[in-house]
């Protein structure tokens, strides 16, 4: 970490990484120095942008996470490297002089369960050897639904999770078979989670705007964004104006679109500002109606949630919850006849969703929802109900796995057009 060139990785999975001369980097009257490394963040709500990070910035990080864990341990790399998180389970590797263990191919339960299960017989991981890795919200899904996934994820000394909205109820099964989740919080301007469990890292500072914006501080902070030509194999340091980042040294710090509560000194994320949906003239958090959902849904066999929206000439716009199911229930994934997956959507809506009157309540809703006690309705406002719930065999991701919302928004449109946008309209 402590070399003199800068690597940068790609953008997209899959390319190479380059590596650039110090002489190729221009500060551009920024007084920066060419930085360490360059990841780009995730483009879930936007074009990638390169991120410069330097070593100072690695290390502290790497060496923050060590401590909260109770110490260096060997990793298992399930994320991709080109990524901020993945990167870092290599940096922290380096760090502790170990040889990360590398998930192949693409990440599925089965392929998780078999090569975890193999590092282990195969006398790869001493038993007095800390065992780590760094998931997202996906993966553990995917991990919850199957008994050997589950067996082998609990072999792991702590699993690092960040990057998405999490289920309490998810989050309390994985704890019921012995899972050691760690709830991270970070991005890439943060040189990646620095926030576990509510609790920010040492060093690291977190303040709440006016507005709720979350802001950061600290020496695990990236020095600011940069431009990388790979055709001519150079780096330009752009501007602090209108990115987030002010100031410089120890009084550098980063306002996030991110939304937050502080209450004794724990964080509690709530969304991301550009996220706001707007519908009837109400401001709607995509991520806390998720949280709401999750909670009613999940003892119907609903897996995940992905609130999104779609233009409406009344309402200006409308909510959309995309959902996935657990094993067994519907699942078009799985087989389901799509009309009876279409029926079990409305019923779960029908229960859970729709109450007489409101923005949410779609002209033809099924006289079920009349029929609900409003003990067993959503805990959610009118204008934060969907008009829509469509079933989806997987939700839209970005290449690290978090949600896509510009897809998922693409996606609600294709599937509701012509449907005239009725509850679990397929």
């Amino acid at each position: 970490m402590a070399g003199r060139h800068t690597v940068v990785l790609p953008a997209r999975s899959g390319e190479s990484a380059s590596v650039v001369e110090p002489s190729a980097f221009d500060p551009a009257g920024t007084g920066r120095g060419a930085p360490a490394l360059v990841v780009h963040t995730s483009g879930s709500t936007g074009a990638p942008k390169g991120v410069a990070l330097s070593a100072d910035a690695l290390r502290a990080s790497a060496e923050a996470t060590a401590s909260y864990l109770g110490g260096h341990g060997r990793w298992y790399l399930a994320l991709p490297p080109n990524h901020i998180a993945g990167a870092q389970v290599l940096l922290r590797s380096q760090l502790a002089g170990t040889t990360p263990f590398v998930a192949q191919g693409r990440f599925s339960a089965q392929g998780f369960a078999q090569e975890v299960r193999d590092l282990r017989t195969a006398a790869l991981h001493s038993a007095a050897e800390p065992l780590y890795t760094s998931l997202v919200p996906t993966q553990l899904v995917r991990i919850m639904r199957d008994p050997a996934a589950v067996r082998a994820a609990a072999a792991f000394d702590a699993i690092l999770l960040g990057g998405a909205a999490l289920s309490p109820a998810l989050l309390a099964r994985a704890a019921d078979a012995g899972l050691r989740i760690v709830r991270t919080y970070g991005m890439s301007e943060t040189g990646g989670g620095c926030v576990y469990d509510g609790v920010p890292f040492d060093g690291v500072r977190v303040a709440i705007t006016a507005h709720s914006r979350i802001e950061l501080a600290g020496p695990v902070l990236a020095d600011g964004y940069i431009a990388h030509d790979p055709s001519a194999g150079t780096l330009r340091a752009l501007p602090d104006e209108g990115t987030g980042f002010s100031g410089a040294g120890t009084a550098c710090a980063f306002l996030t679109s991110d939304l937050g509560r502080l209450a004794g000194g724990v964080l509690s994320v709530l969304g991301r500002a550009d996220d706001v949906i707007i519908t009837g003239g109400e401001n709607v958090s995509p991520l806390a109606v998720e949280h709401a959902l999750l909670a009613l849904l999940e003892p119907h066999g609903v897996a995940e949630v992905l609130v999104t929206s779609v233009p409406d000439e009344e309402w200006g716009e409308r909510l959309v919850a995309l959902v996935t199911a657990e094993a067994g229930e519907f699942s078009a994934a799985r087989g389901a006849d799509p009309q009876r997956q279409a029926g079990r959507v409305r019923e779960l809506a029908a229960k859970t969703l729709l109450q007489n009157g409101g923005p949410s309540a779609p002209r033809s809703a099924p006289p079920a929802a009349a029929a609900v006690p409003a003990a067993e309705r959503p805990a959610l406002a009118p204008h934060e109900r969907p008009m829509a719930v469509i079933a989806v065999g997987a939700l839209p991701t970005t290449g690290i796995g978090k949600p896509d919302r510009r897809a998922a928004r693409a996606l609600a449109a294709r599937r509701l057009s012509g449907s005239g946008g009725s509850v679990g309209a397929r």
